[in-house]
């Protein structure tokens, strides 16, 4: 049941504390270590950046990985409560739902005051697209589709991977979604971070298609459009460049009634419905339902998993 205790814990913390302060949170430690070693990198040629992207890369997870593996077996055999509590802690700086809601929330707050100039720069939070001339419409496209990814990103992925390979399995999946969005880029990172985006794809294919299931499910419960989510889903999915962000965004469009739009990329949905402020907070409450309804079946599994090991 340790898995129980400690994803009950981590949420605990996650919805009451939020993030630890940053010079404690191993995602920026990530970031340190991936900046150093970034500028040496980029001064290679391109298949010398392949190679150092990739070494970069696999250096990077063993150092949070190994540790984190060896500490947690060592906390198990010396003190159960310890271990628990170290598995809580650990497993939040994986995950992040108080923290999204609330930088979506922000924007959506200062769409109501009118103040665009507000949005535009708590957009930065979110997205790394240029948001300074984006009208509203446009500011709400955005805050949506990153709720919706990062509801992969920062929710199902991480508890996918923990669910099957405990902390390890958990750290390993965010030091290689942190990566990716650090160098994971076109433009000057295009062959250092090659490596980390193709293995940011690989890993997210499993929890990206859970995550749109989730939405088609969540819709339904919060008495949206499954309908539409699920045929948005299917027709419009393969639109993004990513071979997974299109799944559960597209999912989300379909489920809101609503086009989101990144301009000269993709659009995903009909425009049957307007992006105005209030669309925010409906895709906050298809990630609330997911992220729900993903934690209980979690749960349920390895309630199950914990059975069958006592009857054995």
């Amino acid at each position: 049941m340790d898995f129980v205790y400690i994803l009950s814990g981590a949420l605990a913390i996650d919805l009451t504390i939020g993030e630890p302060p940053l010079p404690l949170h191993p995602v920026v430690w990530m970031g340190k270590f991936t900046a150093v070693w970034e500028k040496w990198g980029l001064n290679l040629k391109p298949l010398f950046q392949i190679i150092f992207g990739t070494m970069l890369t696999l250096v990077t997870i063993g150092l949070f990985v190994i540790p984190a593996y060896f500490l947690m077996k060592y906390l198990k055999g010396w003190n159960y409560p310890v271990y628990i509590v170290t598995g809580m802690v650990l497993f939040k700086t994986t995950f992040s739902l108080k923290e999204l809601r609330k930088a979506a929330q922000r924007i959506k707050f200062s769409l109501t005051d009118k103040d665009l100039v507000k949005a535009r720069s708590g957009l930065r939070a979110l997205v790394k697209r240029k948001a300074h001339d984006l009208s509203e419409p446009l500011i709400i496209s955005a805050t949506v589709e990153s709720v919706t990814e990062n509801t992969c990103d920062s929710i199902v992925a991480p508890l996918f991977y923990f669910l099957i390979l405990g902390i390890p399995g958990a750290m390993a999946y965010r030091v290689i979604n942190t990566l990716d969005a650090m160098i994971g880029l076109h433009g000057k990172y295009e062959y250092l971070g090659k490596f980390a985006a193709r293995l940011d794809d690989v890993v997210n294919i499993i929890p990206a298609r859970l995550t749109a299931l989730l939405y088609v499910l969540a819709a339904w419960f919060s008495r949206q459009n499954p309908r539409g989510a699920w045929s948005i889903m299917v027709r419009d999915h393969s639109r993004t460049a990513s071979p997974n962000a299109g799944w559960p965004m597209s999912a989300a469009a379909g489920a809101l009634d609503v086009q989101l739009i990144k301009t000269g990329h993709y659009q995903l949905g009909d425009s049957k419905g307007s992006l105005v402020p209030a669309t925010i907070d409906r895709a906050l409450q298809l990630m609330l339902f997911s992220t729900f309804s993903w934690t209980i079946l979690c749960l349920a599994v390895e309630v199950t998993r914990f059975a069958i090991t006592i009857q054995a």
